[in-house]
């Protein structure tokens, strides 16, 4: 894209626009993006810097520049309406099939967030108030939301958590996570990614319960249940 196709009067929003637009095509590094947006070594150098300090430009394992997190962030947020709506009949069907409490998080900064819930209506269960803020360092939810994170915020999470970077290894190879007596003494629980249009993870889907209901392998139990919800949340944010 010229920069004459996007201009608004303010130069410099207009080049980060092409630098955007360039990057929106895959990785590139300096020297490409020089050549792709038709400005000047310096200029692209320095906004795109400027731009990874705000998290909305980032870097591959390659050290080229991508897109950064925090645009697909910025869409998870607008997504969050239609995830939200989505998600009550979603988790009551989860509930009714496996007879167990289900969640769905979100994460804000270094806690997630319990944003919607449904209850197991009698017997011993675990239950997480709508609106409940919860460490990352433990539980199944926090493994999904971190197992997929940019590296510095995965290495970063994994200080201090009851989780290893070879147990989210083993989290994204299968697809779901689960944790036994990690936040709470007794109770298990298995969580599956909610993806959004760009396949990042958005929200994670979890099913808790006691150890002795869901013994302690819980995933052979509940995770192609917590799988499956998690799919057709992904597919309401993807339409959207």
């Amino acid at each position: 894209m010229d920069i004459s196709d996007v201009s608004s009067g303010v130069g410099v929003l207009d080049k980060a626009a092409v630098i955007f637009d360039a990057l929106a095509s895959g990785p590139a590094n300096l020297a490409e993006l020089v050549a792709t947006t038709g400005l000047a070594r310096p200029t692209v150098h320095r906004l795109a810097t400027a731009l990874e300090r705000h998290r909305l430009v980032g870097r591959d394992i390659h050290g080229r520049f991508v897109l950064g997190p925090r645009i697909a962030e910025l869409s998870a947020a607008s997504d969050e309406d239609c995830l939200l709506a989505a998600a009550g009949p979603v988790l009551t069907s989860l509930r009714d099939a496996t007879g167990e409490s289900a969640q769905l998080y979100r994460r804000q900064g270094e806690v997630r967030v319990c944003v919607a819930a449904a209850e197991r209506t009698s017997g011993l269960r675990d239950i997480v108030p709508v609106g409940s803020t919860l460490p990352m360092k433990v539980g199944s939810a926090a493994q999904v939301l971190l197992a997929w994170e940019e590296p510095e915020r995965f290495y970063q999470g994994l200080q201090g958590a009851r989780f290893t970077a070879t147990a989210l290894s083993g989290v994204r190879r299968r697809g779901w996570a689960q944790s036994i007596g990690e936040r709470e003494p007794g109770m298990a629980s298995v969580s599956a990614p909610v993806r959004g249009p760009s396949s990042r993870v958005v929200a994670a889907v979890t099913v808790t319960g006691p150890i002795q209901r869901l013994t302690r392998h819980p995933g052979a139990r509940l995770a192609k249940a917590a799988v499956d919800a998690a799919d057709r949340l992904t597919e309401v944010v993807c339409r959207s």
